[in-house]
């Protein structure tokens, strides 16, 4: 690989001239200047510090199994500008990193996606993009909204969904092979944190959730990833973001995010938009930790859509796009070269990223249009003063001829002559190991969250305070049936009509799943069945304080095991409920859906129910079949009343008694077999497994698997014409 080394050097050697024009001069002040009047005048550095460059030498041993990298000192900060003094902020100590990483090397080569219906006049999202990434640096994917950048860092990350095809080619030290489990880490711009846990609680069940070892191990790694990531001040410290809990600011969750990741010890991490939603000083001190964090070996690679002067020289190499065409790839500082050479040099006072989106945004096209009667002091009312489609094609068309170009190929070329040592996959942790984690922490959860789970149970004893005493003192005679089968319906529906409360906090569950999914670190049976395990003991609470309420106001049949009943019935009740707003949840992704599509659910089952009208009368299309009996307020309901009237007497004058079946047959459809109270409980729990099964199909569906991505990288090896 000294090769690799040499045309490296090369490579660095041949930006670093192209973008320092003149000697480097040690001083305390960076400028960018243009004469006035000449818009193809290149950059010139006046007065500039000189530079301390980074240098990796990637090395691979003959039959090792890593790859060995050197780094010296980091790519420029561009500190100081325009004789303002901009000092960089000191790194925390915390962010040292005593662990050092074997990274892995990337290259693409001639990557184009297609996504259709993606673009109004191409359905080419990236457009035969080249580009590399070293261990130990930082390579940033810049452009502005919609030019694809998200799309290439999905593309080489192999995070692609399965409507967009790929063509060209992706290298992970220099094989043709998909990054396997464990070897990167992808972290998403909008990540669902369980706000009611501490930093450190969710990244140690994290961290159980991923390959297995000793739990003073997951302890070592969670430290590990805390320091790295600058966040002991806030190790101890809720996550908040809802309930009643302050969250942490934007930049320590996204630092949160970025930690779980983390410890999963990967080679290569990508992230998306790592500074989104930060303001100024989140934005650097997330800049220089993940800065600190490449120093130890990390490739990383990430988007971004601009910065600040100070941000933008940390980047060691820059990709630009603009609506899915490369104008740049290579060093930083040599972008500013290429832009200059094109004709666009960066003005004073303004922020290199800040000028590069000038250039290829085309949305400035319309504020030029609006105000084109405006000039500036120079009579100009931009230092891009041609179209903006003008400016990409110019610009793209001097990338495609420029030396930095050929230096791009000739080194992917060189990064993939010889296959390095492969990425090893490690192992995950077991299903069972998984579900218990799962469990316990939803158990945590809901005991801290209040709003969710504590108020809800409140809310039902109130409900079941509220009909208990509207149909107490009824007492057990014959015209007390039909208002006892009406206290009945009523307390089943409404209860049931209360679970809407659970939606934000099981819809949350669902977004939670999908994060740790999407990066392979759960499943769907193992989400569902560690969901069902940890709502349980709380619905079980809500079941037997409710029922016991409602039970002794009303006056049912004072038995221990007709009572007994009647809490399990209930219970089971519940889980379908919690069930059916899994599947939901599962079905939209909008709590308005969510709730418009559950109530309508409920109302149409408790029509059909057979309260209102008895069930063999009901019309046949439809509302017998199939609504009554899918309905879970019809088996419910049948059954309480069953146990509440079979096996039971009622007096009819003073010398003549009837059965509770005869009783109440006129009023509510039920048997006379006295097991069939059992037969609809077993049909409730039927109910319960059956709303998962359809969650799980549902989950496995709306998350996806990337499988099929790695036929594509193995089968679509050219660009499409």
């Amino acid at each position: 690989m000294e090769e690799i080394q040499s045309q490296s050097d090369n490579y660095r050697s041949s930006s670093s001239s192209a973008s320092s024009p003149v000697s480097r001069v040690p001083s305390s002040n960076f400028f960018y200047l243009r004469k006035p009047g000449s818009l193809r005048q290149p950059i010139s550095f006046e007065d500039s510090p000189d530079w301390e460059e980074t240098d990796v030498d990637v090395r691979m041993e003959e039959g090792g199994d890593s790859i060995n990298v050197a780094t010296t000192p980091a790519s420029p900060s561009l500190s100081k500008l325009n004789s303002c003094s901009l000092p960089s902020p000191p790194l925390p100590e915390s962010t040292g990193v005593a662990r050092k990483v074997n990274g892995a090397y990337i290259a693409w080569k001639d990557l184009t996606v297609t996504i259709k219906g993606k673009r109004k006049y191409s359905d080419k999202v990236v457009k035969s993009s080249n580009g590399y990434a070293l261990p130990g640096t930082m390579t940033v994917i810049m452009g502005p909204a919609k030019s694809g950048k998200t799309t290439l860092l999905r593309a080489i990350g192999g995070r692609l969904d399965r409507s967009a095809k790929i063509y060209g080619e992706v290298f992970v030290n220099g094989a043709k092979s998909r990054m396997p489990y464990g070897s990167y880490g992808f972290v998403e711009k909008e990540t669902t944190l369980i706000g009611s846990l501490t930093v450190r609680e969710f990244l140690f069940y994290s961290a159980l959730l991923q390959p297995p070892g000793f739990f003073f191990r997951k302890k070592n790694v969670v430290e590990e990833a805390i320091h790295a990531m600058s966040l002991s001040d806030y190790a101890n410290k809720l996550i908040g973001g809802h309930c009643y809990m302050k969250g942490l600011p934007n930049g320590e969750r996204r630092r949160v995010s970025i930690a779980r990741e983390l410890v999963m010890r990967p080679q290569i991490l990508f992230i998306d938009e790592p500074l989104y939603h930060l303001d100024s000083v989140s934005a650097l001190l997330m800049m220089v930790t993940l800065k600190k964090l490449a120093s130890t070996g990390y490739t990383l690679v990430f988007s971004i859509n601009q910065s600040s002067t100070e941000v933008f020289g940390l980047f060691d190499r820059i990709c630009l796009l603009s609506n899915g065409n490369t104008l740049f790839f290579g060093e930083t500082l040599a972008c500013l070269q290429h832009f200059a050479n094109a004709g666009f040099p960066c003005p004073i006072m303004q922020s290199p990223s800040d000028h590069f989106l000038r250039a290829v945004n085309t949305d400035f096209d319309r504020i030029i249009a609006m105000c084109k009667t405006w000039q500036d002091d120079q009579g100009e009312f931009s230092s891009v003063n041609m179209d903006t489609a003008v400016a990409i094609r110019t610009l793209e068309a001097t990338y495609k001829s420029s030396a930095d170009a050929a230096a791009v190929e000739i080194m992917i070329s060189r990064l993939t002559d010889k296959e390095g040592p492969s990425l090893k996959r490690k192992g995950k942790a077991s299903n069972l190991t998984r579900i218990a984690v799962l469990t316990w922490r939803s158990l945590l959860v809901m005991s801290r969250e209040w709003k969710y789970y504590w108020l809800r149970l409140i809310l039902y004893m109130l409900l079941a305070v509220c009909i208990g005493t509207v149909f107490s003192g009824l007492g057990h005679s014959l015209s007390s049936v039909v208002t006892r089968v009406a206290a009945v319906f009523v307390f089943v529906s409404f209860t049931s009509l209360l679970s809407v409360a659970g939606v934000p906090a099981l819809m949350r569950e669902v977004k939670i799943y999908t994060s740790e999914e999407s990066n392979y670190h759960s499943g769907a049976f193992v989400f569902l069945l560690g969901q069902l395990l940890s709502s349980i003991p709380f619905l079980f609470l809500v079941s037997i304080s409710s029922s016991l309420i409602f039970y002794f106001l009303v006056g049912l049949r004072d038995e221990f095991s007709l009572l007994m009943y009647f809490v399990l019935n209930f219970f089971m009740c519940l889980l379908v409920n919690e069930g059916l707003i899994l599947v939901m949840a599962s079905l939209w992704r909008n709590i308005f859906w969510i709730v418009l599509t559950l109530v309508s659910a409920h109302v149409l089952m408790m029509l059909s129910a057979g309260y209102f009208r008895i069930r063999n009368a009901l019309p046949g299309p439809v509302w017998t079949y199939p609504l009554s009996y899918i309905a879970f307020h019809t088996y419910s309901i049948q059954g309480l009343l069953e146990n509440e009237y079979l096996g039971s007497t009622l007096a009819v004058g003073e010398v003549r008694n009837i059965t509770g079946y005869q009783a109440i047959h006129s009023a509510y459809d039920i048997s006379s077999n006295t097991h069939s109270k059992w037969k609809n409980l077993l049909v409730l729990f039927l109910m319960v497994l059956a709303y998962r099964v359809l969650a799980l199909v549902l989950l496995h569906f709306r998350v996806g698997k990337f499988t099929s991505l790695c036929k594509v990288f193995c089968c679509n090896r050219h660009l499409k014409d």
